[in-house]
């Protein structure tokens, strides 16, 4: 499924070079001139839009990134300049299309870039039936370390989290990427282990997390080490109750693998042994499942993978086309609740349009 759509993908990225080489060929110095010059405007936002990803230290990726959001702009503006000639009846003088939608492009990618690298808390407020003291859960999903955060920039943003006075933080996968670098991997360990709560700190693979590591310098049993070092309990269809003298029974954790592990254990195998009226959450890094999820009453899950659609409108689609059940945000489905956070950070692309990078809270507060 990737490779088709990073196939079409690679086929619009080309077919925008022709497009805005031919809308380039409206401008000096290649406007009216022999076909060997106007060849030349061909390369030349390809080069422009090279050069700038390799200022900004990101990923060749986002060569493609950059030029179909200028694609899309200049069609727009080709769009709406020929409707504003039509409705004045009147050609301008000069084609204003294209400086138009290169500063729409930059603007737009701009405010991209912000929302990307500055991570906002997004605060949920639940109720339940159930005997549940004050309880605040604080989840953390999506870092991909490397990507907008590095292990110190990570560790920086536990700040936020500890400011929640959380009683338990929940990781929901895809914690490290493809790149990420081992030093940056300890560092971002370490900033979790120093986090204070009463329950601890609870992680669930994410598909970037379990197997991957084909160019990373950690393997998959140093980044187990790392995180188990520093009292982060791993939960691989596991479920643990959080419970002390004084507040009692307070929930299930109940950690799945990942939905892209063959052998992970249904929502069903992990709940049926659980006592029903124990408050359950449910970690799960993809939201695939939450008709199963549903219908075997877990109270909360609380899922990433999606980062809020991370480009608009890709999200949309996703869902769409069955691939998530939720992009972003809440639902309730049969009494369950299900959180889908946009992630502190996103995978390759450091820019979010039409999402934010987040921090979740979530505060529950059950009968007295």
């Amino acid at each position: 499924m990737f490779r088709i759509i990073f196939g079409l993908v690679f086929l619009l990225g080309i077919a925008g070079i022709f497009y805005l080489g031919n809308r380039l060929c409206k401008y000096p110095p290649f406007r009216g001139k022999k076909l060997s010059i106007r060849l030349l405007a061909y390369p030349v936002l390809p080069l422009l839009c090279y050069f700038a990803v390799k200022l900004l230290g990101i990923s060749n990726f986002n060569i493609i990134v950059l030029l179909l959001h200028l694609v899309i702009f200049w069609l727009l503006c080709d769009l709406g300049f020929w409707l504003a000639e039509k409705i004045r009846k009147k050609k301008p003088r000069r084609y204003y299309a294209g400086i138009t939608a290169i500063l729409l492009t930059v603007v737009y990618l701009g405010a991209g870039w912000f929302f990307a690298h500055h991570v906002f808390v997004t605060e949920y407020d639940l109720t339940t039936e159930k005997k549940v003291p004050p309880l605040t859960i604080v989840q953390i999903t999506d870092a991909h370390l490397g990507v907008t955060l590095n292990g110190e920039e990570f560790a920086q943003e536990m700040e936020k989290v500890q400011a929640q006075n959380p009683d338990v933080v929940v990781i929901t996968g895809d914690f490290v990427d493809d790149d990420s670098t081992n030093e940056d991997m300890l560092a971002a360990c370490q900033a979790l282990g120093k986090l204070k709560t009463p329950y601890g700190v609870f992680f669930a693979y994410g598909n970037h997390d379990d197997g991957y590591f084909r160019s990373g310098t950690f393997t998959g049993e140093e980044l187990r080490k790392a995180l188990t070092d520093n009292g982060v309990v791993i939960l691989e269809d596991e479920a643990v109750l959080l419970a002390n003298s004084t507040r009692g029974n307070v929930c299930y954790i109940v950690g799945r693998k990942d939905a892209s592990n063959r052998r992970r254990l249904s929502i069903e195998e992990l709940t049926e042994d659980l006592d029903p009226s124990v408050y359950t959450v449910v970690l799960d890094h993809q939201p695939t499942d939450f008709d199963a999820e549903a219908k075997a009453k877990v109270d909360l899950v609380l899922c990433g993978h999606t980062h809020g659609g991370h480009l608009f409108p890709t999200g949309l689609v996703g869902v769409w086309f069955g691939g998530n059940d939720l992009c972003y945000g809440k639902d309730v489905r049969e009494g369950s609740t299900f959180i889908v956070s946009s992630g502190i950070s996103g995978w390759t692309m450091p820019f979010k349009t039409g999402c934010i990078s987040e921090i979740v809270t979530v505060h529950v507060a059950g009968e007295n």
